[in-house]
């Protein structure tokens, strides 16, 4: 393939795709747009030098989130991020945000500051089959773990979300 092809292909993914990029790994980051901003550029550079492979998968879509996920739980692990203590100005993040339904933005701010307190993997989890609503087994091959793993992290992170957010109805997930 020609280094031109290839470029013209990349960028046409990435812009098709950027956004619903950016959209999941804010979930990750849980609102840390900074953090989340650093996470696709390191996942957009990994799929610019594998595009050979990337174009050749099922779907570049399922590999590009594949390796957002694990980007960003490469990124979560390392030491200077769980030293680092990100305070955001709601007027700075809400201003940013592209533009959907507006929910409440203190209810936004509040799952958020819950998912935030959830790890890596188990944040993970719950945006791959909540927000993406992708089944077990497909959470489980994204993050290279069993299904005993998504179904347990998920219940725990679940549980914990619950008894942070009280009885919140977050149901649809506009909110997050």
């Amino acid at each position: 393939m020609r280094d031109d092809e290839r470029s013209s292909e990349f960028v046409a993914f990435t812009r098709a795709h950027r956004t619903d990029l950016m959209r999941t790994a804010a979930l990750l980051c849980a609102g840390d747009e900074a953090f989340a901003e650093d996470v696709v550029q390191t996942t957009l550079t990994r799929l610019y030098l594998a595009w050979g492979r990337v174009r050749r998968a099922d779907s570049a879509l399922a590999y590009a989130r594949r390796s957002l996920t694990h980007v960003f739980i490469d990124e979560a692990r390392r030491a200077h991020r769980r030293r680092e203590s990100v305070v955001a100005d709601p007027a700075l993040s809400l201003a940013t945000e592209p533009a959907v339904a507006a929910p409440d933005p203190a209810t936004r701010e509040l799952v958020r500051a819950a998912l935030a307190s959830l790890g890596p993997r188990q944040r993970a989890v719950v945006v791959l089959r909540h927000w993406h609503d992708l089944d077990v087994a497909e959470t489980a091959r994204i993050l290279g773990c069993s299904t005993g793993t998504v179904k347990s992290q998920n219940a725990r992170a679940l549980a914990h979300l619950r008894a942070q957010l009280g009885s919140l109805d977050l149901l649809p997930l506009e909110v997050w």
